[in-house]
């Protein structure tokens, strides 16, 4: 980044950033998270450098971040509320520990994010595969498409199970 994309960034910072944190604030009714959101909306745009025609196409553009940083908060908020209802269930002797917790927390993140990757019919086999456990014959039936075919969606989406299995090992670069 040269020293004239940085103080374009810093202007765009000082200009955008009040709207913007408001904006968010509005979407998620909750300040600390819309600050976040502001943060990382900016680092998003300082990984990938822009110019703009215009200051309605500064806002323009920082809304379309801030939207989609606002849906994977609240996929994430849904994930971990699901998470704490399916532990609120067990006794507090089956209990995951803290660091469990976030461990358990950051995989579950990694595999929908994994899910939403995939192309629907994919996902939507292997949902019906692994959560529905219904054979091939089946999930071929309910998506309309080939015994065959399900095979080869099911081949994909294990594919992206194994790059994710390799990624939380560590073993991949990302």
């Amino acid at each position: 980044m040269t020293p004239s994309d940085t103080t374009v960034l810093h202007n765009l910072y000082v200009s955008h950033r009040g709207w913007l944190q408001q904006f968010l604030r509005r979407r998620l009714g909750d300040s600390a998270d819309a600050a976040d959101l502001v943060q990382d909306t900016f680092v998003r745009l300082l990984l990938r450098p822009r110019s703009f025609d215009s200051h309605s196409g500064e806002r323009s553009y920082l809304a379309t971040i801030a939207r989609g940083l606002s849906i994977d908060h609240w996929r994430r908020k849904q994930l971990e509320q699901a998470w704490l209802t399916t532990l609120a269930d067990r006794p507090q002797e089956l209990q995951p520990s803290p660091e469990q917790t976030a461990l358990i927390m950051e995989t579950l993140h990694e595999v929908d994010a994994m899910l939403l990757r995939l192309p629907a019919r994919v996902r939507q086999a292997f949902l019906l595969a692994q959560l529905d456990g219904l054979p091939n014959r089946e999930i071929a039936v309910q998506l309309g498409v080939s015994e065959r075919m399900v095979k080869k969606y099911l081949a994909q989406a294990l594919l992206h199970c194994a790059v994710l299995e390799a990624e939380l090992d560590g073993l991949l670069v990302k």
